[in-house]
């Protein structure tokens, strides 16, 4: 296997430094820290340890999710993983002018303060190679299309749990494509979100779960 091979089943494992205890077969084993480091100091450029080590293990992740063949504890502690080596090339990236392949702007739509599901699709969006911008919970229209706004080009994601808060959704749709414009892309999810919805409300795009939002998303988005 080679190194990059083995950042990417690191980052599966979740297996995020030496001196870790998870998972237990992989006690004692570098993790992904330090295999980026070797990497790093290999001369292996940046860009390539990114997309063929830390990406190509979260997206493992996303099919195994979709398949569920794992569950969110293990998305959590394989999120940890990649951070670790993220924190490493992410300097190196910004030195090298390198992009992200788009930006996501979400967060949970005003009246409802349930993030789980927010902060897991904003994770494994993330760690596919997007800017995420996290707007947090209880967000307004106006801070919706305040961010859309600083970001030209930005897929905007919304998310609710309450039943009671998802007709907010079409009022924030309504809002970005009256204030930048009818192209405006977007997407909505969370439990009690349905397609039908999706299309009732005018969202570009909907996704059942983090899985299929990486997916969505690189599709709405036009990017491999």
């Amino acid at each position: 296997m080679g190194l990059l091979e083995q950042i990417a089943h690191c980052v599966v494992r979740g297996k995020a430094n030496k001196d870790s205890n998870y998972p237990p077969d992989m006690k004692g084993q570098p993790g992904v820290l330090e295999l980026t480091r070797q990497a790093i100091e290999e001369g292996i450029p940046a860009v390539e340890i990114l997309n063929q080590g830390l990406v190509a293990g979260m997206n493992v992740l996303v099919q195994k999710f979709r398949d569920c063949e794992i569950f969110l504890p293990d998305i959590m502690i394989s999120e940890k993983a990649m951070k670790a080596g993220m924190d490493q090339v992410r300097p190196l990236l910004v030195a090298q002018g390198v992009k992200p392949l788009g930006t996501l702007i979400i967060g949970t739509v005003k009246g409802d303060m349930h993030d789980i599901g927010k902060n897991v699709v904003a994770m494994m969006v993330g760690g596919a190679g997007f800017e995420i911008v996290d707007l947090g919970v209880d967000v307004s229209r106006e801070k919706f299309v305040a961010a859309a706004k600083q970001r030209p080009g930005a897929i905007v994601g919304m998310s609710a749990l309450l039943t009671t808060t998802m007709p907010g959704m079409k009022t924030i749709i309504d809002a970005l494509k009256q204030e930048i414009g009818p192209n405006v892309v977007t997407i909505v999810g969370g439990a009690p979100v349905t397609q039908d919805f999706a299309n009732e409300v005018g969202a570009t795009g909907y996704a059942p779960d983090a899985g299929s939002a990486v997916i969505k998303i690189k599709e709405l988005l036009k990017v491999a």
